[in-house]
């Protein structure tokens, strides 16, 4: 394949990936929009190996089988409910990708230095770091010669070295937003004193040590420090960010793998992983900024660290009155007597996995005449538009699953609402108690209508680890047990 031809293909590509895009903006063309990133990634795939400058192919091809037969192993393994810490780990992926092709393009820039390192650490391991730096220094002045000099040298340092700070930093925030979302680590905030400070210094040490990395003409120390740093930053950066802010830290570590894919494009050259990239990183960032505004959080503050946090009382998880207690029996009835319904989802819908009984009880309700509707509200689930796909895959029709600013002004007229497993996207201690780590987030306001049933297991608290005083107004009846199990009970009673 001509070198012509790669670039029209690639070209191709990236028109497929902006159609990919368009289609994932709304349920009803989100196939297409997996379709045509399916095509343009086959055909960048393709036209990447044909390129008459790729070498190693057949070790691309094997690598690619055994990358995707784990892909494949895994995409028909996990459950929706893993979905969230599946994205984050994916994320943490391209972001360790970042790091090894900037290395891997300073070591394409300086390999004589690279093997004065390997004698130097097997000659003599107590002037390993001075022999290094000599060799280095020494290496650079010939290898400047024969590859890049100048401008376009410092140009490429610099691309080498952010390649690196933002791909280590994308895979550590990563691990930990996977550890939280799995339930590895709490997912409370991280509190360490004096943290945003800390994380300031971090950021204004790497960028000195880009300087110093810039001005030596590329040398190994300045980017292993830096490294370490990234590394550290990228972990504490995401373990300072509480429960009820990780759907907006997933968004913004896809933003970051963008970014970091993007700046591994420029380190190879190649134009489509730059388009594709800022693709991904433009399109992460702009959904973070909705989603933080959706929960009145500030942007800058999220990816900050949670920065602006300090001294928020948590509300606890100490009960707050007297819940009443119903039977899904009762809740049938009052279904039956509704003219209009609202059902609220949550998490715990997606880990009972009760949403094809819900879809059922949606068809039985809408055949006697009942006006059934969904509130969903942004960060319902741990990952953005997590609840919608579930109800999508239960069929559940597109027109009357509504957002939040649709469906809220809409409550008050509402006779039974059904909270099936979900607890800080409908909790009123948001807009009612200015210390709650919620407050000021705009929830469902479902207490407005005349019933609403709960469905939790126990009287725990959420993933925010808030208690909701939902729970225990006048016109609030808990139903308690697995959400599938009591779904499909009333089901059975309908």
């Amino acid at each position: 394949m001509s070198e012509g031809l790669v670039t029209a293909s690639y070209i191709v590509a990236a028109v497929f990936f902006i159609l990919s895009l368009a289609g994932l903006s709304k349920q009803e063309t989100a196939k297409n929009g997996n379709l045509f990133g399916i095509i343009g990634m086959t055909i960048a795939l393709g036209a990447t190996i044909l390129n008459p400058s790729t070498t190693g192919v057949v070790w691309i091809i094997l690598a690619m089988v055994i990358g995707g037969a784990i892909g494949i192993r895994f995409a028909l393994k996990v459950e929706m409910t893993e979905m969230p810490e599946l994205v984050a780990i994916l994320h943490s992926f391209v972001g360790m990708a970042a790091v090894l092709v900037g290395y891997n393009s300073f070591i394409d820039l300086h390999p004589q230095a690279v093997n004065e390192i390997v004698v130097a650490i097997g000659s003599d391991l107590n002037s390993t770091l001075a022999t290094a730096e000599a060799a280095f220094i020494e290496a650079n002045q010939a290898q400047h010669a024969e590859h890049l000099t100048g401008a376009m040298l410092n140009i490429h340092l610099v691309e080498v070295f952010l390649g690196v700070f933002i791909g280590a930093v994308t895979f550590t925030g990563s691990v930990v937003a996977f550890a939280k979302l799995r339930g590895l680590v709490s997912s409370k905030a991280l509190m360490l004193p004096h943290r945003h400070k800390l994380n300031l210094v971090a950021v204004i040490v790497s960028l000195i040590l880009m300087v110093v990395f810039v001005q030596s003409g590329g040398t190994m120390t300045p980017m292993l420090i830096m490294t370490l740093i990234a590394f550290a930053f990228g972990w504490h950066l995401v373990a300072s960010i509480g429960g009820a802010d990780m759907p907006v830290v997933v968004s913004m570590l896809n933003s970051y793998s963008g970014w970091a894919a993007a700046a591994a494009g420029f380190m190879l050259s190649n134009d489509l992983l730059i388009v594709v990239g800022a693709l991904v990183g433009s399109s992460g960032a702009i959904l973070s900024y909705i989603m933080c505004k959706a929960m009145n959080r500030s942007f800058i503050s999220v990816i900050a660290g949670g920065f602006g946090s300090d001294g928020v009382a948590a509300t606890g998880d100490e009960e707050q009155g007297e819940y009443r207690e119903t039977t899904a029996e009762d809740v049938a009835e009052m279904l039956k007597s509704s003219d209009s319904v609202v059902i609220t989802p949550g998490y715990g819908m997606a880990v009972a996995q009760a949403q094809y009984p819900v879809a059922e009880i949606t068809r039985k309700l809408r055949d006697l005449g009942v006006k059934v509707r969904f509130g969903i509200h942004p960060v319902a689930g741990r990952l953005p538009g997590h609840m919608n796909v579930l109800l999508a895959e239960a069929k559940v029709p597109y027109d009357i699953v509504l957002e939040m600013d649709e469906i809220n002004e809409d409550f008050s007229d509402t006779d039974t609402v059904l909270v099936i497993g979900a607890n800080d996207t409908v909790n009123p201690a948001a807009m009612e108690d200015p210390n709650s780590p919620i407050a000021g987030m705009p929830v469902l306001e479902v207490w407005k209508a005349q019933n609403v049933i709960g469905f939790k297991r126990s009287m725990n608290t959420g993933y925010a680890g808030v208690q909701n005083p939902l729970f225990f107004k006048d016109n609030t009846q808990m139903l308690f047990g697995d959400a599938k199990d009591s779904v499909e009970a009333i089901l059975k009673a309908l």
